[in-house]
């Protein structure tokens, strides 16, 4: 091919791709670490400032109320108070359902909307989410724990349990915080929450038919083939007068929202009508509960695991919530900083007589819609019902259990967002699939197996990107120099003679033998096109590494065996634009030696060109050859 002649004829016309200056281990290590753990940089606010200015920044870091309150003005507590009203007339009727939910005492529900929403509003770094219980952790807790303990046959120890299970839970949150290893909760897609929660909306108003229905006995499973059993196996028990006050109340709370979904500034229509229902309550503020955490209990295991996994799925949900409305607002929220005050504020919680809380999306809406501007709305929300607890509980009388149901129904049935579902159809099949999987796990088998079953296809699907990554063929836009997916676009030709293969993942063992394959089989398709057309014959191939942001030695080794079997069928390998990162590792392993540096392009464009010179160079001399041969050499 006249290599020797390339180099000195061509190469000296392009720009050499640059190897990266070599950095110390250590540094890269450190800086390696940093991006991982500290993407958003939270040091650079230190740098240049005097001591006191340094320790004044990481008070108002750690504790953001001491940032935002100096700002604070009469105009945002106006709006603060009717909001925190509003919420604390929806944090009451939710509170004690959902304390029913995890079968817990009804007045622990009122308890977890007084002390961790304080907490919160300290530590916090949303202006709109509001601090409560919510209905997938209850269910999870009541689902794990009375698994072991019987929570009407030893109510002390499975209330002791519990109190376990949130304060452990509360230390997996803020160590994920203090560490910053917050992406973690990533690994949780948005298809594997939305099919979670939905499973397990459908799961609690399932276990709401009890109520409804009027039914004494009931089955402790989750699953909907046990609940329906249960149900039609006791239609002689049924009570037409109690489900027909269920149906009634919650048409009533239905049609409330309705008319608040309709007319926003009927917001408080909406949150105040569960309290209708309240009934009675125990007197008095939190007791304090830190003697009744059981670390030398048999269980305790169990109760660890119970609150790690309710940890996960409430810190989803939460810092989802924020981020949803903080986006609405155009402010940012700090997930680190949430995990830390959401551990803080449960691990108070276990001491102070209160069961695991998040951001429930219901609660934190009907925020928004009052017009809160901080977190005070937190704080009157907690004094509302500091207030309640104290003085105003004599005042309820006695709520049926088919209203609390109704509650909890109600809730349940804005939590499975079957249009979210019909958008994932349309937008991506797996995660689609992924989204009912989760669903299907939960209501068919248990909130545990769906948790399982969730995560499970989040990983296949992270694992996927990973072991097949995409490559394709690309090809020349008409009158230009940019090269595209030949599937993609379809006005996007082949260069004849050129194959051009994008590989669209960084390289590792993991992939590395998926992509020898995938690129020999390439060059088969390639080679047997070509036999069947006009065109030249395939003689190079250039690979566009522009999205390969890193490679391992199994990586290296694939690129050696592709050379190799390249070599075999008399074909030249090219790369074009490989980063940084790749570059140092392909010199540290010599490879850059064994391809040759006048084979390593900044661009598919010069690669081609480089391609298309050779070509032409040898086709001119061999029409050359031909032109000067004598009449005695052809014969």
């Amino acid at each position: 091919m006249g290599n020797a002649d390339f180099d000195h004829q061509y190469s000296h016309h392009h720009q050499r791709v640059e190897i990266p200056p070599p950095k110390p281990f250590l540094k890269t290590l450190m800086s390696n670490v940093k991006e991982t753990l500290f993407p958003d940089d939270p040091f650079r606010k230190f740098k240049n400032q005097p001591l006191s200015k340094k320790i004044s920044l990481g008070l108002q870091y750690f504790v953001p109320i001491l940032d935002w309150a100096p700002r604070y003005n009469f105009q945002f507590f106006k709006a603060d108070v009717i909001a925190g009203i509003t919420i604390a007339s929806l944090a009451i009727p939710q509170g004690i359902s959902y304390a029913g939910l995890a079968n817990l005492p009804p007045v622990i529900g009122l308890y977890s909307s007084f002390v961790p929403p304080m907490i919160y509003a300290m530590l916090g770094s949303s202006k709109h989410l509001a601090i409560g219980n919510v209905a997938v952790p209850s269910l999870l807790i009541s689902a794990m724990l009375g698994k072991f303990v019987n929570p009407h046959e030893n109510p002390n120890l499975y209330l002791q349990l519990v109190f376990t299970a949130t304060f452990f839970a509360g230390v997996f949150q803020a160590s994920l915080g203090f560490l910053r290893l917050g992406f973690i909760v990533d690994f949780l897609s948005h298809a594997t929450i939305l099919g979670f929660m939905g499973g397990a909306a459908t799961v609690v108003c399932l276990q709401q038919l009890k109520g409804i229905l009027g039914l004494v006995q009931f089955t402790h499973q989750t699953d909907i083939l046990s609940v329906m059993r249960s149900i039609f196996s006791q239609m002689h028990q049924w009570r037409w007068e109690s489900g027909v006050l269920g149906c009634c109340f919650l048409f009533f709370l239905l049609l409330t929202r309705y008319f608040s979904k309709k007319k926003p500034t009927f917001f408080w229509i909406s949150a105040m009508a569960p309290l209708t229902s309240i009934g009675y309550l125990k007197k008095g503020i939190n007791p304090p509960s830190y003697s009744q955490l059981a670390f030398s209990s048999q269980y305790l295991t169990i109760a660890i695991k119970t609150g790690v996994v309710t940890s996960v799925i409430a810190l989803a949900e939460g810092i989802a919530v924020g981020r949803s409305f903080a986006i609405l607002e155009n402010y940012d929220i700090d997930g680190n900083k949430e995990m830390i005050a959401f551990g803080l504020m449960n691990i108070a919680g276990s001491c102070t007589s209160c069961y695991l809380t998040t951001g429930p999306f219901s609660r934190t809406a009907v925020n928004f819609n009052a017009g809160c501007k901080t977190v005070v709305s937190n704080i009157v929300m907690a004094t509302a019902v500091m207030i309640t607890l104290l003085f105003l509980t004599p005042l309820f009388h006695y709520t049926p259990l088919v209203v609390l149901s109704s509650i909890i129904i109600a809730a349940m049935l804005g939590i499975i967002d079957y249009n979210a579902a019909i958008r994932l159809w349309k937008v991506d099949k797996y995660d689609f699939l992924v989204c009912v999987s989760s669903y299907i796990g939960v209501v068919f088998g248990s909130v545990e197996v769906g948790l399982i079953v969730a995560v499970a296809m989040s990983l296949l699907r992270v694992l996927l990107f990973v072991a097949r990554p995409k490559t394709f063929v690309l090809g020349k836009i008409p009158n230009s120099m940019t090269y595209r997916s030949i599937e993609q676009y379809s006005v996007a030709s082949s260069v004849p003679g050129v194959l051009i293969i994008h590989i669209d993942a960084p390289i590792y063992f993991a992939n590395a033998s998926y992509l020898r394959e995938r690129i020999s089989r390439w060059i088969d398709e390639e080679e047997e096109k070509q036999r069947t057309s006009t065109e030249i014959e395939l003689q190079y191939v250039i690979l566009d590494m522009s999205a390969v942001g890193n490679i391992d030695t199994s990586g290296i080794s694939m690129l050696e065996e592709v050379k190799r079997i390249a070599d075999r069928r008399c074909l030249k390998v090219l790369l074009a634009n490989p980063g940084g990162e790749v570059m140092k590792k392909l010199d540290k392993s010599n490879f850059i030696d064994t391809i040759g540096k006048e084979w390593i392009y900044l661009t598919v464009g010069e690669a081609v060109n480089a391609c298309n010179y050779i070509l032409q160079t040898c086709k001119f001399q061999s029409k050359r050859i031909d032109s000067s041969a004598t009449p005695d050499d052809n014969v």
